[in-house]
């Protein structure tokens, strides 16, 4: 069995760290004898799913960007273990996906050992990490801003909670506890800087924040940035585009905002949101 790489402690260049949960396309041959597609449509599975070259895109981040090493068809690390807190359990992506994007079936049934297996190789090892690295931050910077990266479809999916055809170039996702008013508004300036569409919360809400921390600890700030795939990328082969070297500059741009002193300031602890 594949194991995770534990990631060493490392000094916090930034009181940033970046989330890249969905961006591998890696499933481990032991773990994919459990799937029941074939190969060409596993592979339709991976074009779909994964938010490609989201680790590129903000490479900024340096060794602040904790990326997830799998794909998230093995387990997704952004789900609740339980179903019953889980919302996309219901379409069959809960923490460990049984659902294709268009509802067929994607693996067997997984006994309650194999599941469990799962869990203990890929799931826990990225969730403790990432409470370690908030936890790491929060004692170097006294808080903590997680940039949840991800990309989207420029077309809804058939599981897809949101259907409407009308998608931004930018989703920006926020908590209402975790998010101060003064981040985002500084983040969506940003983004239409460039004459990028911008919604917040649509098609997709909320923002990664870990259980330990989420609506009790206001010195930890959270962001989901969803950038929309043709911005970068031919949808249908994974290739780059030649717009994607400027949208990855683009996005560089982001240290400079995100590490201003006045920035700083307004999303400190106790800040309005």
């Amino acid at each position: 069995m594949y194991r995770m790489k534990q990631c060493p402690y490392r000094p916090h260049a930034l009181p940033i760290i970046g989330h890249i949960p969905h961006a591998s396309t890696f499933i481990p041959s032991d773990v994919k004898t459990s799937f029941v597609l074939d190969e060409n449509q596993l592979r339709r599975e991976i074009l779909l799913l994964t938010d490609w070259y989201v680790d590129e895109l903000f490479s900024w981040l340096g060794s602040d960007a904790v990326p997830f090493g799998v794909s998230r068809l093995v387990v997704d690390p952004e789900r609740f273990v339980e179903d019953n807190r889980e919302v996309m359990a219901s379409k069959g992506m809960g923490v460990i996906y049984t659902k294709t994007t268009d509802g067929k079936n994607l693996r067997r049934f997984l006994s309650e050992p194999e599941r469990e297996d799962l869990l203990k190789t890929f799931y826990w090892p990225h969730i403790r990490l990432m409470e370690s690295m908030v936890e790491s931050c929060l004692d170097e910077h006294e808080f903590c801003l997680i940039l949840d990266c991800h990309s989207f479809a420029s077309h809804p999916l058939p599981f897809e909670l949101d259907q409407e055809a009308n998608r931004p170039e930018i989703c920006i996702g926020t908590d209402y506890f975790h998010t101060p008013l003064a981040l985002l508004e500084s983040i969506e300036t940003f983004f239409r800087s460039f004459d990028w569409q911008v919604f917040i919360d649509k098609p997709y809400s909320g923002t990664y924040v870990p259980v330990p921390f989420f609506r009790r600890d206001r010195r930890v700030l959270s962001v989901m940035l969803e950038i929309r795939r043709d911005l970068y990328m031919d949808e249908s082969t994974s290739l780059k585009t030649d717009s994607f070297a400027t949208v990855k500059k683009n996005l560089s741009e982001l240290q400079t905002l995100l590490t201003a002193s006045k920035l700083s300031r307004q999303c400190s602890p106790g800040c309005s949101s």
